[in-house]
């Protein structure tokens, strides 16, 4: 089987690949990589495709990609431990959460892609990370070949970041996370956006539900949520991760900018960043069919026809813009592969 992997991203980009294979349990997915990753080939593994851009060009890549379902709950307890499989939608799984009263991920709802690619890069949104509430990962590693469980200090995580995506490579079976039973009401809020609009002070906990419901009208305002009636939401979601500088440095940036305290620093908002470079929201380079997005100047758009080349000038646009304003080098959020 194989057809282009536009049909399979959020960007709607991507050339055909020269095998793609779907798979549906953890033992048919860590199979097909031990055989693929003997013939010495080029390899990706694909989840909900959400948080990647391929080339238009793939002769040579084999996708393996992964549509595991199953989602096990065990209580420890005043908190629950929920092991998913690594091809369960990654909302899917927050709303299974916060309907069941288990609270830890609930700000996170409405991001798209699978529950394997959530601890590689350390999702997370409105004061919330993954790393908060992993607790093991199986994983096949590609280095000796052995599935093996990794715990959560062994991966390392760091903003948007883990062992994983800095070169530990392999394949990710399930994940567990450990949840707390809070008679159905959220962990304490770290997120201004979410206690602003529901007029509530900053660490309030929550209705899981509320904050849920909450989540997902700020991100559909941003066009963050996918919505076939939106050609906004066909993207990635945002295209670069916020930078992170010391406090000296950020003494550079206007006051008015947004700015959060994370460990080593400050982060900064990079859509402020891109608009105040000159970059409106809705701009696209003459004759092209990649957008910035009319609703949040953190995602890069396919208008309908955009090619992978497109987007990833309009990108490198960016950047250049940035730093020639800013003297900040914005770093691409999702995986590029296949490109030179």
């Amino acid at each position: 089987m194989t057809e282009a992997l536009s049909k399979h991203t959020t960007m709607q980009v991507g050339g055909e690949p020269k095998t793609l294979q779907v798979v549906d349990s953890e033992q048919e997915f860590f199979d097909a990589c031990l055989k693929l990753w003997a013939t010495g080939e080029d390899w990706f593994i694909l989840g909900g495709g959400s948080n990647v851009v391929f080339d238009d060009e793939l002769e040579d890549l084999n996708v393996i990609k992964v549509e595991s379902k199953g989602i096990e709950v065990t209580q420890d307890g005043d908190f629950v431990l929920v092991k998913a499989q690594a091809g369960e939608s990654w909302d899917g799984l927050v709303k299974f959460c916060v309907e069941n009263g288990y609270a830890g991920i609930e700000a996170i709802s409405g991001v798209p892609g699978t529950v394997g690619g959530s601890p590689v890069q350390n999702i997370g949104a409105y004061g919330q990370e993954v790393s908060e509430t992993i607790t093991r990962v199986s994983f096949l590693d590609y280095q000796t070949k052995q599935q093996v469980i990794l715990n959560n200090a062994d991966l390392n995580f760091a903003y948007r970041d883990s062992d994983i995506k800095r070169g530990r490579v392999g394949a990710i079976g399930w994940v567990e996370f450990r949840l707390e039973l809070l008679d159905g009401m959220s962990v304490p809020m770290k997120s201004g956006q979410i206690t602003n609009y529901l007029d509530k002070p900053y660490g309030s906990q929550l209705p899981l539900q509320k904050v849920r419901d909450t989540v997902i009208t700020l991100r559909s305002g941003k066009g963050m949520v996918i919505d076939p009636r939106d050609q906004n939401t066909v993207s990635c979601g945002s295209f670069f991760t916020n930078p992170i500088v010391d406090e000296i440095r950020a003494l550079e940036f206007p006051e008015e900018m947004q700015k959060w305290k994370v460990d080593g620093g400050l982060k900064l908002s990079a859509g402020w960043l891109i608009e105040h470079a000159g970059i409106e929201k809705g701009f696209k380079l003459p004759g092209s069919n990649a957008a910035i997005s009319e609703k949040h100047a953190l995602a890069i758009t396919n208008t309908g026809g955009a090619t992978a080349s497109e987007i990833l000038e309009l990108a490198r646009f960016i950047q250049e813009r940035v730093a020639a304003r800013w003297g900040i080098n914005l770093v691409p959020e999702p995986n590029l592969i296949g490109f030179s």
